[in-house]
C-alpha cells in the first residue's frame, strides 16, 4: 500500500496534509506493508518553479521505500487532479511498473475532503500503467478484487466502522510524519492557522457520509441519485479504543474529518467526552451544524480547538432554503457566534457566493451578515466562491469548464455556469470583502483634534463652526495614555491648526515616551513660516507630516482659506520643514477638493513636486462643519480629474483618495483603500468627546439604489450628504474642556 506524493496549488482546499488517512486504513484492512510518502526522514513541502507545492518525499524514496511484492496499491486523492494526469503520480506508477506484476490505483475515500467525480475510464486512459481503478471506499471492492487475482486469500470487510481495524500509523514512521507536518507549516508561512498542521497530529474520521442535502456538497459519493443520503458513525467503545490508539501512538492533537461531526448529539456528547478523558485537542475543519450545537458543547471545546467552525453558506435566508437547501435557520447561525465569543471559543463561519440563481444583492446580503457577525463578535468569517465540482447537484445539466485543478477555484476564480453575477464582478465582490475584512483587522489609530483655533478660515472646514478654543493637556495625556495601555501604537494630531496649540510639541514628545510608534500632525504649516518653530516640529518625533496646501497659487489658495498672505508663509514653512526634517520623516501635500480647486489638481501635483514632496492626499468633502453642497464640486467630474492626474503622475509621487465612494473611482481602487482604514479610529475632540471615526462620518452617509448591488457595498459607507447651509455653531462650555478625566498616572510612568 502506497501513499504517493501530491502537488498542490497555492490556494487549495481541504488539508492536503492529511490525506494519507485512506491509506493508512486500507493497508490496515490488507493487513500489508504501508509506503507513506509524508513519513520518509525527507519527507517536506518545497515550492516548485511551476508556482505548485510537491508535498511528500522525492519519488526515488518512494520507489526505494517499496519492498519486493506482486501487487502495489496507490492511493489515488483529488489532489492528484482526476481524471487529469498528474506528473508525479505518473513517474511513480512508471517506476513501479518495471518492479510489480500488477498495480491498483484506488480512491480510499474516507469522508470529509471534497471529492472530483470523473469516469473510470478518463482516469485508467490517463494512467496506463495501472491494471485497475477502484472508486469511493475501497475497504470492500479492493479486498475482492485481489481475491479475483489470488482466490482464497484476501477478504473483504463489512462496511460497518465498527467492524474496521485501525489506520495503520503503526507501520509507518510516526515521528518521521509529525516533523514532516513542522516542515509543512514552515513551508506554508502562514501568520495564522486556522486549525493547525503541527502539534503531533493526526487524522481520523469518527463518521462517513452526511445526511443532508446540500447543493454544493460532494459528500456521499457513488450513491445513486435515488438513494438517500446517509451517515455511518462509529460506536462509542470503538471511539474509545480508537482514540485510546491515536493518543498512545502520539498523537497530541486529532483532526478530525468528518463531513459532519455533530448530526448526533449522542455521538458528539460521547466524543467529547472521551478526548477530555484523554486530555487531547482536537480540530473539526470541515463545520459543524450551527443548529446542532448547543452552549455545552462551546464551552467543552474552549482549550481544546484552535477553532471551532459552522457552515451558513449564505446570509441570505431565501438562498439557503431555495438553492443551498440546507434546511438551516440563520438565526442559529448569530446563537453560535455569539455563544462561541461569550465562552472565548475563536469561531470560523463557511460562506459561499455565486450560487446560480443568486442576484447581487444577496451577495451583499451575506457579505454583510459575514461582516456583521465579525464586528460583533469576531466570528471569522471564511468566504468562497461557488464551486461546481464534478458530482455535485451544482454540476448537474451544466456545461462545466475545462479545469485543471478545482482547489483554487474555490479561493480565486468563479467558475459556475449559470451564475447571474459575472465572474468578474464575483472578484470584485470577494476583492471588497478582504479588503473591508482586513481593514477591521488593521491597527487601531486615535486622532486628536488638539485644539479647534486656526489662523485660516477655510470654506470647508470640519470644525470650523466650533468653538475656538484649546483642548485641556492633562485630558489629551490621559487619552493617550489609555489608548496606548490598550496596546494602540499610532496617533494622529489634528485640529483646527494643531500647531497653534502652544502643547502641541509636548504632547508629541509625551506621545513619543509612551511608546507610540507612528505619529503624525496635519497642519496648515504656515507657524512653520518661522524657521525656529520648524526646527522644533520636524524633530519633535513625527512620523509623517502633511500640509494642507488647496491650491496652486496665492489666488486660488487664498479663496479656499480665506487669508491673503497664507500661501506665501505654507510655502516657506513647508520649504523650511524640507529642509531640518530628519531622514525618517516623510512629508507631504493634502488638498481637499473644492469648487474653486478641484480643476487645478494637475497645477497642485506640480507644485508638490517642485516643492520636494513625494506625497499627495487628495480629500473629498464630508458634511460637517461649513462643507455644504455650495463648496462642493460635480463629484464624478472631479473624481475624473484626479485619476487623470494620478495616472500622468503615479511613478513619481504616493497618491491616496480620501472620502469618496468606491463607484467614482472603479478602474482606481487602490487610491481609495487607504481610507477605509477609518474603522479602527478613535477621533477624540477638544471637549474629551471619545467616538468611532467610522461611525461618526456614517451619521451623514447614504445608500443609494445603486449600493444595493454594488460589488463594494460591504466596505463602502455610500454617499455622503452635504447640507445646504453650514452647521450650527458648536458652542463649547469651558468646564466641557475637563469633564470626564480618569486622573490617570502621568505619562512617564508608563
Amino acid at each position: 500500500m502506497i501513499h504517493p506524493p501530491v502537488t498542490i496549488a497555492r490556494d487549495f482546499i481541504d488539508y492536503p496534509y492529511f490525506a494519507n488517512l485512506g491509506a493508512a486504513q486500507l493497508a490496515a484492512v490488507l493487513g500489508c506493508p504501508l509506503v507513506d510518502s509524508y513519513a520518509q526522514p525527507r519527507s517536506t513541502l518545497h515550492w516548485r518553479k511551476d508556482g505548485r507545492g510537491y508535498l511528500g518525499a522525492p519519488l526515488e524514496d518512494v520507489l526505494a521505500a517499496v519492498p519486493e511484492c506482486d501487487v502495489a496499491i496507490v492511493a489515488y486523492t483529488p489532489f492528484h487532479r482526476p481524471p487529469r494526469r498528474d506528473e508525479i503520480l505518473g513517474g511513480l506508477l512508471t517506476g513501479l511498473r518495471e518492479r510489480v506484476s500488477r498495480i491498483i490505483l484506488a480512491d480510499c475515500y474516507q469522508s470529509g475532503q471534497h471529492y472530483v467525480e470523473c469516469r473510470g475510464e478518463d482516469v485508467l486512459a490517463s494512467y496506463p500503467e495501472v491494471d485497475a481503478y477502484v472508486k469511493y471506499e475501497a475497504e470492500v471492492t479492493v479486498p475482492r478484487l485481489l481475491a479475483s487475482f489470488s482466490p482464497g486469500v484476501h477478504h473483504g470487510v463489512s462496511p460497518d466502522l465498527d467492524a474496521l481495524p485501525f489506520p495503520a500509523w503503526d507501520r509507518i514512521d510516526v515521528p518521521a510524519y509529525h516533523r514532516f507536518q513542522e516542515r509543512v507549516t514552515h513551508a506554508l508561512a502562514r501568520a495564522e492557522w486556522h486549525f493547525p498542521v503541527g502539534g503531533q497530529a493526526l487524522p481520523m474520521v469518527t463518521s462517513r457520509g452526511c445526511p443532508f442535502q446540500c447543493v454544493h456538497c460532494s459528500s456521499n459519493p457513488g450513491r445513486a441519485p435515488s438513494e438517500p443520503k446517509t451517515q455511518r458513525r462509529c460506536g462509542e467503545a470503538r471511539l474509545r479504543e480508537y482514540i485510546g490508539e491515536l493518543a498512545r501512538l502520539g498523537a497530541r492533537r486529532l483532526v478530525v474529518l468528518d463531513e459532519l461531526v455533530n448530526v448526533s448529539e449522542r455521538h458528539f456528547d460521547a466524543f467529547l467526552d472521551i478526548v477530555e478523558a484523554a486530555d487531547l485537542k482536537f480540530d473539526v475543519p470541515n463545520g459543524m451544524r450551527a443548529d446542532y450545537l448547543e452552549p455545552r458543547h462551546i464551552d467543552r471545546m474552549k482549550g481544546r480547538v484552535a477553532m471551532l467552525s459552522v457552515s451558513a453558506e449564505s446570509g441570505s435566508q431565501r438562498v439557503v432554503d431555495e438553492i443551498v437547501n440546507k434546511r438551516l435557520d440563520l438565526r442559529e447561525i448569530e446563537k453560535a457566534a455569539a455563544n462561541a465569543h461569550a465562552a472565548g471559543v475563536p469561531l470560523l463561519i463557511h460562506f459561499i457566493v455565486g450560487f446560480p440563481g443568486e442576484t447581487a444583492a444577496e451577495i451583499n446580503e451575506t457579505l454583510a451578515f459575514a461582516m456583521d457577525l465579525w464586528d460583533r463578535h469576531r466570528a471569522y468569517p471564511a468566504v468562497q466562491f461557488a464551486t461546481p465540482l464534478p458530482g455535485t447537484r451544482l454540476a448537474e445539466g451544466r456545461s462545466l469548464p475545462v479545469v485543471e485543478d478545482w482547489g483554487p477555484m474555490f479561493q480565486k476564480a468563479p467558475s459556475q455556469p449559470g451564475a447571474l453575477v459575472s465572474a468578474t464582478d464575483m472578484q470584485k465582490f470577494r476583492w471588497t470583502f478582504e479588503q473591508r475584512l482586513r481593514a477591521s483587522q488593521g491597527p487601531e489609530k486615535v486622532i486628536m483634534n488638539v485644539t479647534y483655533v486656526c489662523n485660516n478660515h477655510c470654506t470647508f472646514c470640519a470644525v470650523g463652526t466650533r468653538t475656538q478654543v484649546h483642548g485641556h493637556p492633562p485630558s489629551q495625556r490621559e487619552h493617550l495614555l489609555e489608548y496606548r495601555k490598550r496596546g494602540v501604537t499610532m496617533v494622529d494630531f489634528d485640529g483646527g491648526e494643531p500647531t497653534l496649540n502652544p502643547e502641541l510639541i509636548p504632547l508629541i514628545r509625551s506621545a513619543k515616551s509612551m511608546g507610540y510608534e507612528r505619529i503624525h500632525v496635519t497642519t496648515n504649516g504656515r507657524l512653520c513660516f518661522y524657521e525656529d518653530f520648524a526646527i522644533k516640529l520636524v524633530q519633535s518625533g513625527l512620523s509623517t507630516l502633511l500640509f494642507s496646501v488647496h491650491g496652486h497659487d496665492a489666488r486660488t489658495h487664498g479663496r479656499q482659506v480665506g487669508v491673503a498672505e497664507a500661501f506665501e508663509q505654507t510655502i516657506g514653512g513647508i520649504k523650511h520643514c524640507l529642509a531640518h526634517a530628519p531622514p525618517d520623516l516623510e512629508l507631504g501635500m493634502n488638498i481637499t477638493i473644492t469648487k474653486g480647486n478641484y480643476d487645478k489638481l494637475e497645477e497642485v501635483a506640480q507644485l508638490c513636486w517642485d516643492i520636494g514632496l513625494r506625497w499627495l492626499n487628495i480629500q473629498f468633502l464630508t458634511p460637517f462643519g461649513r462643507a455644504t453642497t455650495f463648496v462642493a464640486p460635480d463629484t464624478a467630474e472631479a473624481a475624473r480629474i484626479a485619476t487623470d492626474v494620478m495616472d500622468r503622475w503615479k511613478d513619481r509621487m504616493k497618491f491616496q483618495v480620501i472620502n469618496l465612494p468606491f463607484c467614482f473611482m472603479p478602474d482606481h481602487l487602490e487610491y481609495v483603500l487607504g481610507d477605509l482604514n477609518k474603522l479602527a479610529r478613535h477621533m477624540i475632540f477638544v471637549n474629551n468627546e471619545d467616538v468611532n471615526l467610522a461611525d461618526y462620518l456614517a451619521e451623514r452617509r447614504v445608500r443609494k439604489p445603486q449600493c444595493e448591488t454594488c460589488p463594494h457595498a460591504v466596505f463602502c459607507g455610500g454617499f455622503y450628504e452635504l447640507d445646504m447651509v453650514p452647521e450650527p455653531e458648536w458652542i463649547i462650555r469651558a468646564e466641557d474642556l475637563v469633564r470626564g478625566g480618569s486622573r490617570l498616572p502621568a505619562p512617564e510612568l508608563f
